[in-house]
């Protein structure tokens, strides 16, 4: 399944500093999901993880109330769905606030195709070969005049009737 990497360079670097570059996927995350104060911890989100410690302990509460056993698990899950969802988001937000910069978005199947991908259009720009880019502006159009034909019985493409 292909997956969105999110590579984020460090404050003042603009690509130099290859070896200190992060990769986070940008999607859903199980640990994130199951527990959620605790991988906030980890990730150094700690203003985050006290929030969610927080309402995770008073859904608690209302689970044990007769009668708010609802209203606990409606907070206890969505604080869980909330992290799991949108965790590694908090973490690029909480990158980019400290100053790092989003440097790349690449669709790969694994983080090591992703990796290969990145690392090797900055290893062709640092040599200086532009044979691996091509020249999109360069290229040849077809001689002849543009088709006045409509699309699907409607209006044409150059704003005409």
């Amino acid at each position: 399944m292909t997956s969105s990497y999110i590579f984020l360079t460090p404050p003042g670097s603009a690509g130099t500093r290859l070896d200190e570059t992060r990769v986070i996927r940008d999607g859903f995350t199980w640990l994130g999901l199951l527990f959620p104060w605790a991988w906030l911890l980890v990730h150094r989100l700690w203003l985050y993880a006290a929030a969610a410690f927080l309402l995770q302990a008073i859904g608690g509460v209302l689970m044990d109330e007769p009668g708010l056993w609802p209203a606990g698990a409606a907070i206890t899950l969505g604080v869980n769905l909330l992290v799991g969802l949108e965790g590694q988001n908090l973490r690029i937000r909480n990158l980019a606030d400290k100053g790092w910069n989003e440097d790349a978005l690449i669709a790969a199947d694994t983080i090591g195709i992703a990796e290969d991908v990145y690392f090797s259009d900055r290893a062709a720009a640092a040599a200086g070969d532009d044979a691996a880019t091509p020249d999109w502006q360069n290229k040849s159009r077809p001689n002849g005049p543009h088709s006045q034909a409509t699309s699907l019985g409607l209006f044409g493409f150059d704003g005409g009737r």
